[in-house]
């Protein structure tokens, strides 16, 4: 790993490794990563769980059937502008793992690199990167095209950090120009909310000046962040904002006219909800994403939000799943299919 980020310029997250005399002093590290291998998805699954009875509660008096004459209802031309978000979220997905792979110097085919970043994240987004590690995935494709476990592993880390920073700019953005939005979830005043937007948009700020004036590397604890050049730097800035505003699309556009917000609050709503659900470790972010969207738009027909919300789930994380695991299938298959060829 350190040979690698020394012949590497660029963003690189390298967490800090356990030594041992004898491997006596690994055994407690192992021991404990064993325990945390068993109590992350505990977490997830009862976060799943107490937010379903925080849904339950916000629900009480909505039928199946309100909610499903509501899906039915969604006019074909905004379905249509779903499908299309959800297109332009996988592409930018892409994009990740591309910027990424410029930034370890590594060429390799769009094609490759986009069914191998919708595998990896198809899955993760459903069964949880605690579960299912997308590294998982990454290596055993890009493995096949030359690329070491630790490139695997500073590629992983670029793409989270592309996502993180995408985050906190479009947070920054949305929280500066529409303040009141805090009010949805708390009494905080608008002016805490603009300020907490102009922080995240002077970190942001920061890394882009440490990209182009060259800043030594930041370290964070047992964390290094090396800068990457300029012009990887500012394909993230256009990437992980791509991505979410796809994503947020698919809700906005399968919304009714009627209890609307407008896609600036409904991209600030998207960015707080999806964050919360990651944070909770919920398998998909099942029940959580619902109630943070829930409790943000009061004023929406429920039923029409939870539609708008279960074609998110379709078009975002149960079809893409269903592809993700035929390509998984059929990638395996294949190896199984050559490694019985070398044998013979």
């Amino acid at each position: 790993m350190a040979a690698a980020r020394e012949n590497v310029s660029g963003l690189a997250l390298a967490a800090p490794l356990v030594q041992g005399r004898r491997g006596r002093q690994r055994e407690p590290a192992e021991s404990m990563k064993r325990a945390m291998d068993f109590l992350w998805p505990a977490i997830g699954l009862g976060a799943v769980a107490f937010s379903f009875w925080l849904l339950w509660k916000e629900l009480r008096g909505i039928s199946v059937g309100d909610v499903a004459a509501s899906f039915t209802a969604i006019p074909l031309p905004r379905w249509l502008c779903a499908v299309l978000s959800t297109f332009v979220a996988y592409g930018a997905l892409a994009w990740y793992d591309r910027i990424g792979l410029a930034h370890l110097g590594r060429r390799l085919s769009w094609g490759f690199i986009s069914l191998t970043s919708f595998t990896t994240y198809a899955l993760s987004h459903n069964i949880g990167a605690s579960v299912f590690s997308g590294a998982v995935v990454r290596y055993r494709a890009y493995s096949t095209k030359g690329l070491g476990m630790a490139e695997v592993g500073l590629l992983v880390a670029f793409c989270s950090f592309t996502f993180f920073l995408g985050t906190v700019l479009l947070g920054g953005l949305v929280l500066t120009f529409e303040p009141g939005i805090i009010e949805r979830w708390t009494d905080a005043p608008h002016w805490l909310g603009r300020l907490l937007g102009l922080a995240m948009l002077a970190g942001v700020a920061a890394y882009m000046a440490g990209s182009l004036f060259h800043f030594r590397p930041l370290k964070i604890g047992g964390f290094e962040l090396v800068y990457p050049r300029p012009p990887i730097a500012a394909r993230q800035f256009f990437a992980a904002p791509l991505e979410l505003i796809g994503a947020a699309g698919i809700i906005y556009f399968a919304l009714p006219a009627a209890g609307n917000p407008g896609f600036f609050v409904v991209l600030g709503i998207f960015l707080a909800s999806f964050s919360i659900a990651l944070v909770s470790h919920a398998p998909g972010g099942l029940g959580v994403l619902e109630f943070a969207f829930v409790k943000a738009m009061p004023d929406a027909p429920t039923a029409q939000l939870l539609a708008a919300l279960i074609v998110f789930r379709l078009l975002y994380l149960i079809l893409p799943l269903v592809f993700a695991l035929v390509v998984v299938v059929l990638f395996e298959r294949q190896r199984i299919a050559e490694i019985l060829r070398a044998k013979l």
